[in-house]
């Protein structure tokens, strides 16, 4: 799967506490259940839509990953 992921987002998950990466990304994709969510509310519509879930990565930290697929570039997060 490829990610894409801006400078500013990079910049934002790396100010976390815990920092978050493109691996724990990643983990989190791979341990989800369930389907993903959409995000309705009007001011955050997108073509194609928004959507997220919540779940961990290999260590046990939760997180919220929200993203919008591209079929024919990638997951923008």
């Amino acid at each position: 799967m490829k990610l894409l992921i801006s400078p500013k987002i990079r910049l934002k998950l790396a100010g976390k506490n815990p920092p978050v990466n493109e691996e724990d990304i990643l983990q989190c994709f791979s341990n989800r259940a369930g389907s993903f969510l959409e995000d309705m509310r009007e001011d955050n519509k997108s073509d194609p839509p928004t959507k997220w879930f919540i779940s961990e990565t290999d260590y046990g930290v939760k997180l919220k990953i929200v993203f919008i697929y591209y079929p024919e570039k990638g997951v923008a997060i």
